[in-house]
Formats: structure tokens, sequence, C-alpha cells
């Protein structure tokens, strides 16, 4: 029986390759039993799935029930290692499709364990809304998701109505979306999403707390592009 609604398969993540160094190859090995979680593919649609009947038991995995945060797509970890370092009162779980990132991740962690993260290997626009159960999530980040500038791929783009309904039943009333992107296109994109869901109201275009200043990040401000964040609080 499925536990909640399932999204349209529509990509908006690039299957980039696998390939990394032996350092982050032994730390995958040496912690993925540890931090990442085991989840069964949605029959042949494959590995990057979830079957929409599995539901996580965040008691299992973390050890306790605490304020959860969800990152969608962690990349090398930056965001999320600060943030669970700066709150070990809250547990942070990864919704990241890119093995080299979680492994450069644990690489980091494996100087400085943080127990309270767990990656997913998922496709999160296909896995939040099963995954977890309704309002279990205090806070949903997705910061610096693809952009797809070309007008064509605009459609993989992640912040897209269907998204916002699988974020909406899993955050809590009155928890937090947070966004940030350094792409004016898409930072429009994703306020004529959300500025027309009245489910959603926007209380912040300041740079998240828990948000450090990334590698990417200032790549992206050399380039010439500002940064947006935007934070919108789940009503009702």
């Amino acid at each position: 029986m499925s536990t909640g609604p399932r999204l349209a398969r529509t990509r908006s993540f690039t299957r980039r390759g696998d390939r990394m160094p032996p350092r982050h190859h032994a730390a995958y090995d040496r912690l993925s039993p540890r931090y990442v979680v085991q989840v069964p593919p949605d029959g042949d649609a494959g590995v990057t799935t979830v079957d929409p009947a599995y539901r996580l038991d965040r008691e299992r995995e973390f050890g306790r029930l605490a304020p959860l945060v969800v990152e969608i797509g962690s990349g090398s970890g930056d965001a999320l290692r600060h943030g669970a370092a700066e709150r070990p009162d809250w547990d942070f779980l990864a919704l990241e499709v890119w093995r080299p990132g979680i492994a450069q991740t644990m690489a980091r962690m494996g100087e400085d364990p943080l127990p309270n993260i767990r990656f997913v290997e998922v496709d999160a626009g296909q896995a939040l809304g099963t995954l977890l159960g309704p309002g279990e999530v205090h806070e949903v980040w997705t910061f610096f998701p693809d952009p797809w500038p070309k007008n064509r791929h605009h459609k993989r783009r992640l912040v897209a109505p269907p998204f916002a309904d699988a974020v909406h039943r899993v955050l809590a009333p009155g928890g937090l979306w947070r966004l940030a992107t350094d792409w004016a296109d898409y930072a429009d994109h994703m306020r004529g999403v959300l500025d027309a869901d009245d489910r959603f109201e926007l209380v912040s275009t300041e740079r998240a707390p828990l948000r450090p200043v990334t590698r990417f990040e200032r790549k992206g401000i050399a380039a010439g592009r500002s940064i947006t964040d935007l934070a919108y609080q789940r009503l009702g």
C-alpha cells in the first residue's frame, strides 16, 4: 500500500560519474554502513528510486526522535556538516543521488564524526513524497539545485508544483522550506511557483542561519551571479 503521493518521474538531476579518489572510496566503504540508509528501490524503476510503500523509521536510524532537517541534494556536504555540528540536537537527512559527494562528505566526517547525519542515495524528486510521513520534517533545504538554464529544460527544474506538494506534505505546520540559488532566472521561477501556492508564505530573503558560504557559492559570485535566499513557511 502506498504511504503518500508518487511524483511523476521527471529527472531533475544529471547523474554525474561515480569516479572518486581512493581516499573517498575508503571513507565510503568504511562509513556507509553507519551513515547510509539502505532503502528498497521502486521495482525496476532504477536504483535511485524508493519503493513507495517504504517508510523511513527515524527512531531506528537516528536512535531518537528529534527535529529533522531534510537537505535535497547535499553535494559535497558543506551545509549538511555545518548544520549538524551547530545543531547536535537536530537530525539531518540528506537525499543525495551523487555518491562521490556522499563519499567526500563522509571523508570529512571521518575526522569529525557527526552522529546526527544520515544519507539516502535517491532521486529526491521521486522519493520525498513517500519516504517520510506527513508533518515529520522541521525544515527542508534546497540549496543551489540544478538551474537547468535552457528554456527547453525548465520542465526538469526540481522546484515545481508537484515537488511543492511533496514538501508541503512532509513539513510540519510552521516548518520552513529554505532555498538558495545563484541563477536569477531560477530565483524568479522559485518565487513564481511558491508565491502562487497559498499553502506557503515567504518569511525571509536573508541567508539561512545554518548555510555557510561554500566554494560553489564563491564561484558563482566570481562569475558575476548574485545569490538569492528564500525561506517559505508552511501554513496551517
